[in-house]
């Protein structure tokens, strides 16, 4: 990428007048800041190195550099980057600037930070930074009794990260992903303007944010739904040898809307995986030899993961009621586990897996995720074709496997993230992890022969947290009813 003027020494993508800025203190070009900005999750992609990263102490130090890159005739690459969860390099910027949103919370008193509000239309809100943790955003709404309705599995994740792709869990059937529940946002475009956008103001610019991948501006604000918080879970898992029984359950659990249950969440289970991996530890070590030895027969076992919130005003009616839910279920005798934890406790699950891990040096490793939506026309092909065909056969499985429903209702398609065509689509999280760029490298290798797959049979999937490389294959993932989806 060349740009015209006169050039910076150090780099020549970026031009030398953007030392003459506000932001030019802000700026690094240490080796070890670029190299430290040049990772993240997925630890997949590493040489994509930026000419520069950017610290922000305050939200007009992110708009000088946009202003000043779109009014060059080569704009260079401008990307934000939240907590580093993304798998393939997608907050990169090649010979470009990487703005290392964390750093806006060394200024909290500048900033949005969190703060809670109520109003009369929209109840209780929270204005909140894109650069915060949504782990902080449940611990500053507690304070207040309140909390967001809809969640990812892993709290360490920015608002602005996860808005920008949707946002899915177990809720999302009942509450909608992330981006079904903000009122409005603050957003630097791509110009460098600060706008301010909801439903009906600067509406294609806030709809196409929400699932936009970071395209269309930057989020510095989002308004958060909130509601009153509960304090305490009723957490169930049941097993199944059974697909078909595993997936109508399911499919039933979503549809019961009057007092149903606050999460759903489906996983595979086989022999070669650990029965406690990094999303949580649940089973007891008697469970996990009764479990282990009913999976050494089956060699691929269902997990239906059900939780109902509760508080004090139906605590003694709670036991009652989730026994009314799960009546009738085809779950496997003799294999409901039952957990009563605090909201926080079931909210922040994984939080325990990942410091073990990290404390086995088991976390910081290659991560080649595969995310897909799959229509539940097509889930149970894509069971005997991908689950037991590709992944059992291979046997190369390396972490949890995510399967479960959630309803269309819940999302607008006036947002930029894609789904399925039809009422119900499943939620499938492929989500491996390798000891080394061989075993990635398989693992990636087995990623592709299922996309391929889906592809030549005609699934008629949509990829969650997308990776694409031709303009072929982004368009395609933007058809949406045999026409090109515009946000």
């Amino acid at each position: 990428m060349s740009i015209l003027g006169k050039l910076n020494p150090w780099n020549p993508s970026i031009p030398y007048e953007i030392l003459s800025l506000n932001i030019s203190s802000k700026l690094s070009t240490n080796s070890h800041d670029i190299k430290e900005s040049s990772k993240d999750f997925g630890k997949i992609i590493q040489e994509i190195l930026p000419a520069a990263v950017l610290y922000p102490s305050c939200v007009n130090d992110i708009i000088d550099l946009i202003q000043f890159s779109h009014d060059l005739s080569v704009p260079f690459h401008v990307a934000a980057k939240g907590h580093g969860h993304s798998i393939r390099g997608q907050a990169m910027a090649k010979n470009g600037v990487i703005v290392e949103m964390s750093s806006l919370n060394n200024n909290n008193n500048e900033n949005c930070g969190v703060r809670v509000s109520w109003d009369s239309g929209l109840g209780f809100y929270a204005d909140v930074g894109g650069e915060q943790l949504w782990i902080d955003v449940l611990r500053s709404t507690l304070e207040y009794g309140l909390a967001p309705v809809s969640w990812t599995d892993y709290l360490y994740l920015t608002v602005g990260g996860t808005l920008s792709n949707a946002g899915i869990s177990g809720q999302t059937f009942r509450y909608g992903p992330q981006i079904s529940n903000v009122h409005e946002m603050d957003v630097i475009t791509g110009k460098g303007e600060l706008v301010t956008c909801s439903k009906d103001m600067n509406s294609e610019l806030f709809f196409g944010v929400l699932g936009g991948l970071g395209q269309f501006g930057i989020i510095t604000r989002a308004r958060i739904v909130l509601d009153k918080a509960p304090t305490r879970v009723k957490w169930v898992r049941m097993l199944y040898d059974d697909f078909s029984k595993f997936t109508k359950d399911q499919e039933h659990l979503i549809s019961i809307h009057h007092n149903g249950l606050d999460y759903v969440e489906g996983s595979l289970m086989m022999e070669q995986s650990s029965l406690n991996n990094w999303r949580s530890s649940f089973f007891s070590p008697s469970n996990q030899t009764k479990i282990a030895s009913l999976l050494s027969k089956n060699k691929i076992m269902y997990c239906l993961e059900i939780v109902k919130y509760y508080d004090d005003q139906n605590a003694n009616t709670i036991d009652e009621e989730l026994k009314k839910l799960v009546k009738g279920l085809k779950y496997l005798g003799g294999f409901m586990f039952k957990k009563d934890v605090s909201f926080v406790e079931f909210l922040n699950r994984v939080r325990s897996g990942e410091l073990e891990l990290q404390s086995k040096g088991k976390w910081d490793v290659p991560h080649p995720w595969l995310n897909l939506f799959v229509p539940k026309s097509s889930i149970m092909h894509f069971h005997a074709a991908v689950f037991v065909d590709i992944i059992l056969r291979q046997n190369k499985t390396t972490g949890p496997i995510l399967v479960y429903p959630t309803s269309r209702k819940r999302w607008d398609d006036r947002m930029s993230t894609m789904i399925p065509e039809e009422e119900t689509f499943y939620c499938v999280g492929l989500l491996h992890s390798s000891s080394g760029y061989k075993e990635c490298k398989i693992l990636d290798n087995q990623n592709e022969e299922i996309l391929n797959y889906c592809d030549k049979v005609g699934l008629n999937i949509k990829q969650y947290l997308p990776h694409y490389k031709t303009k072929e294959d982004w368009i395609k993932h933007f058809v949406l009813f045999g026409e090109a989806h515009v946000a």
